[in-house]
């Protein structure tokens, strides 16, 4: 029998198609087909099409078959499919070439030629990293000190509100390294009045990047960053999404970490050491003991140093290296959702002498430890995985975005999007 709604806008509009749909767009963006700062050439859309249809297609045959028993007419099934991916391919790259012309991005005028406005040429340098805007130039305010830049600094010699009239620009960034002056002020405010967006730089980074610039954050502006529910419904809510997300995961990958289980054996023989577990900082600064899979030889750290992981270290089992690579090896965390010492999402969790030395080395980064950990996070998303301060220091500023900006939808997106870091290997170390 085919479902269809008999009211509504959907009305005599067959339900499979709406879930074709839906299903479809959850695949892609699983995939990071709907990422914004998207970098894959034609080979790599490809590829990712490929996978969301794969996605999708597991997805709809439980739907269909188990749970609805649709009598989907098969070639009506596989005619749809097949111009939803041919749709899908080209709209991707269309998409992809129409955002990255200049004409569609707002313009942006950087005002500050120091320390804080290279943070953007720094870490915004590639197309990608642009894509919603294009830097017109670097405005200075008095005597600010130059740092050398790749960008266009512009000495304009009309008021600041006129130059901005003939230059089209959209968007104002203030990078200054000082206090602003009276004079600075008010020139910005009549840019303001005249229908110009002025915005902060850290403001620009949390919209533009989705991460919060630790180094140019006042101590006054983290007190707005709230930490995560701890009473009231909120919390129940969280609690409740963890516990599900957890059962859920462990249905699904059980057979998977059966498997596991047995490789490693195998490898190393009946009676190794299966589970690893280690100890490490949570809620509030309390430790807990982590588990994962053994991904290492038993005697990784004999010498009793604790050492970060490192590409292709040679501590690494060969099953080691296929379960780090897929993030099976986190699996074991279940238990700890479970037991309430994790969140499913959260901030990962460092060890007891790592947080001591990133603590006194990195600004605010004891704010991690005002939520609990996940076993993925936005950080996890955005950035690959590192072994030292500054990739620490990265970690915390995406980490900071996610306490922020909070809620159940953005855990469900980030949920939906760590089958893009398990696919395609992001982050695998």
């Amino acid at each position: 029998h085919s479902l269809y709604p008999s009211t509504g806008l959907l009305a005599g509009f067959p339900a499979e198609a709406a879930m074709f749909a839906a299903v479809l767009m959850f695949g892609q963006y699983a995939v990071g087909l709907y990422a914004p700062r998207m970098r894959e050439d034609v080979k790599g859309v490809l590829l990712r099409a490929i996978s969301s249809f794969v996605i999708a297609f597991l997805v709809l045959a439980i739907i269909f078959v188990a749970l609805l028993e649709s009598d989907l007419n098969r070639t009506t099934y596989a005619l749809a499919a097949a111009f939803a991916f041919g749709a899908t391919l080209i709209n991707r790259i269309v998409f992809n070439r129409i955002l990255n012309r200049d004409r569609f991005k707002r313009r942006v005028l950087v005002y500050g030629v120091g320390e804080a406005a290279s943070a953007i040429s720094d870490t915004m340098r590639r197309r990608s990293d642009r894509r919603n805007f294009t830097i017109v130039g670097f405005v200075g305010a008095g005597d600010e000190p130059t740092r050398p830049q790749s960008e266009r600094i512009t000495n304009p010699q009309q008021p600041l509100a006129e130059y901005v009239r003939q230059a089209e620009i959209d968007q104002i960034v203030v990078a200054l390294d000082a206090a602003m002056s009276d004079a600075s002020a008010q020139a910005l405010c009549q840019c303001r009045d005249n229908g110009i967006e002025v915005v902060e730089l850290v403001d620009f980074f949390e919209r533009e990047a989705g991460k919060i610039l630790v180094d140019f954050v006042s101590p006054a502006r983290m007190a707005f960053i709230h930490s995560l529910p701890r009473r009231g419904i909120s919390r129940l809510l969280k609690r409740g999404f963890d516990i599900a997300a957890g059962l859920l995961l462990f249905a699904v990958t059980w057979p998977v970490m059966l498997v596991t289980a047995v490789a490693i054996w195998l490898e190393d023989g009946i009676g190794a050491q299966i589970l690893f577990s280690q100890e490490r900082v949570g809620l509030d600064g309390k430790t807990f003991r982590l588990l994962k899979f053994r991904s290492m030889r038993e005697d990784a750290e004999a010498d009793g140093i604790s050492r970060w992981a490192s590409r292709n270290d040679s501590r690494v089992t060969r099953v080691g290296a296929v379960i780090r690579r897929l993030r099976i090896d986190e699996l074991p965390q279940i238990i700890n959702v479970l037991a309430g010492q994790m969140a499913f999402i959260g901030p990962r969790p460092e060890r007891p002498e790592f947080v001591a030395d990133l603590s006194a080395k990195i600004p605010y980064y004891a704010a991690r430890h005002c939520v609990k950990p996940g076993i993925t996070g936005w950080a996890q998303l955005n950035y690959p995985y590192g072994a030292s301060v500054e990739d620490s220091r990265q970690k915390l500023q995406f980490d900071l975005y996610y306490f922020k900006n909070h809620s159940l939808v953005l855990d469900l997106m980030i949920c939906i999007a760590t089958v893009e870091v398990i696919l395609f290997g992001k982050g695998a170390r």
